[in-house]
């Protein structure tokens, strides 16, 4: 079920702080790495708590998004601060002149210049999604979990087929949480064009996709706690399949018939057993 945005200000960013720290929590974010956002097409009041207010140009036009708020992580800032500190970790953006420029609010305490380094993703993926849904709400988390990333080092893992099926057969929960499976990309240089492009489109059938060599991007349109979620699904069936290789493979894992079974009983479409 999907649950509806608040427009509280204070309890989003209260849940940028919670997906922050659980990404620490779960080594997905170690240091300054990983990033997070939401977009809402909301009624909030951003002067309070973020009173520094200047206009900056945006990387890429992002007219879907004139006069909505982008909340989103600084660059150099530790995901796992923000719960702490949200003013000092978070910006406001609010894009204008048609999506060509926006405006950033940011706190007297902010501890960074500029939002992160991989926004002109975040923007892209946000854009692609408003543009061809009317949802009011839009998360996206880059995180860096352990062994998902780790098994992006390992070539036959870099085929999508092979990372889905050996990936989702280790819990039910998997499959039902991720019926799309998982998009993944080959190691594209970060910050690149390539990347933002091949993330937009992988993340069109996907909502949790594997940048080769470098880490994870999530969706949601129901809460940032919720994209974690899924990089949470994703990082643990990851440890399973690294459990499975360091004992010379001896588990099996669900097979296709008891994944379809259980597809069937919950009545989860899916294409990839």
């Amino acid at each position: 079920m999907v649950t509806l945005p608040t427009s509280d200000l204070e309890e989003l960013l209260s849940q940028m702080g919670e997906a922050g720290f659980r990404l620490m929590e779960i080594d997905s974010c170690e240091a300054a790495a990983g990033n997070l956002s939401i977009c809402v097409d909301l009624s909030l009041t951003l002067e309070e708590k973020f009173p520094v207010v200047k206009e900056i140009p945006l990387p890429q036009p992002a007219p879907e998004l004139a006069g909505r708020t982008l909340i989103v992580s600084g660059s150099g800032c530790r995901l796992r601060d923000i719960l702490a500190k949200p003013m000092a970790n978070l910006a406001c953006v609010v894009p204008v002149d048609r999506g060509e420029r926006a405006k950033m609010f940011t706190s007297n305490d902010g501890r960074f210049e500029r939002v992160t380094s991989e926004f002109h993703s975040h923007l892209a993926v946000h854009c692609d999604r408003i543009r061809t849904t009317d949802t009011v709400f839009h998360a996206v988390v880059h995180a860096q979990p352990v062994h998902l990333t780790y098994l992006s080092h390992i070539p036959r893992y870099q085929d999508q087929t092979y990372m889905n099926t050996h990936l989702l057969r280790w819990q039910p929960e998997t499959i039902l949480n991720l019926p799309q499976g998982i998009g993944v990309l080959p190691f594209l240089l970060p910050g690149s064009e390539d990347l933002t492009a091949g993330s937009v489109e992988s993340l069109r059938r996907h909502q949790l996709i594997v940048w080769g060599k470098h880490g994870v991007m999530a969706r949601s349109d129901s809460s940032i706690l919720r994209a974690v979620d899924l990089v949470e699904y994703a990082e643990t069936a990851a440890r399973y399949e690294i459990l499975n290789l360091s004992s010379g493979e001896i588990g099996q894992g669900l097979d296709p018939e008891e994944i379809r079974a259980i597809c069937r009983e919950f009545h989860v479409e899916q294409e990839i057993f």
